[in-house]
């Protein structure tokens, strides 16, 4: 097998600002495995919280291109998927890229793959396993409240049934103003909130009263990560569900989690690929820890494997794509609010634009 790799620049349509940063760009780094006539695509992104810059992500990658060259196929280094020590969402992409390759030569979409290696969570219809869809959110970063309230009233309208509101502003009724002008606006919007580890357990303590009453459903990650003792006590005197995101980043994170929290944000690009996303399923079922499958910002490259597992989940964050100015990959959709995997063979995507490229 042969990889290549290419790096384009993700332009936002507009900067979104979170409690911790405000970002108006990223790069992606893109992987091509080709064997005989057939390649495969993965894409990981660049992220100053978990450390990757750009030069980083293309060594890596690089690195791992070479890597898969000691395989006599795609499908012998996907039973393998040799990780080593390298960044979850380097793991991530090139198990996206061997999953497209490997669903190409065999003629059926990723989803089904996935399935057939975990039977016991493989969804089914009439006629068998389904194609996975699911309604996903959509952001309104920390803007003032008027701006918030249009946004709201558009996405709405287009479609969008889920709203998920960042939080975390130097003043919290700032937050809870911008949350009254969003239910206002999109009133039969389900709404969920994000500060990013904005709050002190006090806050918390004092908020999360008044977010339901002002119809909130969810709240991820409220407190700063590295305690999740604190989170797991916050969550048993909630009056909301509590979802761990910045706190369950590991398999052994999440097992330390469940049942303990309403859910966990499994992010592909986070937790290593599909695979580790399903052991992490399997492990909280039944647990009282619902999964929320979300991304980073990314393209619809980045984002496609896990739309191939949306319907696993009670909540969809899968908007990464529709935050950039030009996605420079289709087949995912979600522009109406609803994000679908296709039957297309392997991951059922396609390029529209090109980066520059460097073989490995």
């Amino acid at each position: 097998m042969k990889a290549t790799l290419r790096t384009v620049r993700l332009a936002l349509a507009e900067p979104l600002r979170i409690s911790r940063s405000t970002m108006a760009a990223r790069d992606a780094v893109w992987l091509t495995v080709g064997h005989e006539s057939l390649t495969g695509h993965g894409e990981a992104v660049t992220s100053v919280y978990y450390g990757l810059d750009t030069t980083e992500l293309e060594r890596q990658l690089y690195e791992a291109g070479l890597d898969l060259r000691r395989f006599g196929d795609p499908e012998s280094a996907l039973r393998e998927r040799p990780a080593g020590d390298r960044p979850p969402a380097v793991t991530a992409a090139v198990e996206a890229a061997l999953l497209d390759l490997c669903g190409k030569r065999s003629g059926v979409p990723v989803h089904r793959l996935l399935d057939a290696k975990n039977p016991r969570t493989a969804p089914s219809g009439p006629s068998g396993p389904s194609t996975p869809s699911a309604r996903t959110a959509r952001t309104i970063g920390i803007v003032p409240a008027e701006r918030a309230a249009a946004q709201a009233r558009s996405l709405s309208d287009s479609g969008f049934t889920v709203i998920k509101v960042k939080a975390g502003a130097p003043d919290p009724e700032d937050d809870l103003d911008r949350i009254r002008a969003i239910a206002s606006a999109a009133p039969r919007a389900r709404l969920l909130l994000d500060p990013n580890g904005a709050w002190t357990s006090t806050q918390a303590l004092q908020l999360l009263p008044r977010l339901a009453e002002l119809g909130v459903e969810a709240v991820e990650q409220p407190l700063a990560p590295g305690d999740p003792e604190a989170l797991a006590r916050l969550a048993e005197r909630s009056p909301l569900p509590l979802i761990a995101d910045e706190d369950a980043v590991t398999y052994e994170d999440v097992r330390r989690l469940a049942g303990r929290v309403h859910g966990v944000n499994v992010k592909l690009a986070k937790c290593g690929g599909p695979y580790a996303a399903l052991r992490i399923a399997e492990l909280i079922e039944g647990s009282g820890t619902e999964l929320m499958l979300g991304c980073l910002t990314a393209s619809t490259l980045g984002l496609a494997p896990a739309v191939h597992l949306a319907d696993r989940a009670r909540w969809a964050d899968l908007d990464g794509h529709l935050l950039l100015a030009d996605d420079p990959w289709t087949g995912i959709g979600g522009a109406d609010g609803v994000v679908r995997a296709s039957d297309l063979p392997g991951l059922g995507v396609r390029e529209r634009q090109v980066g520059r490229e460097d073989a490995a």
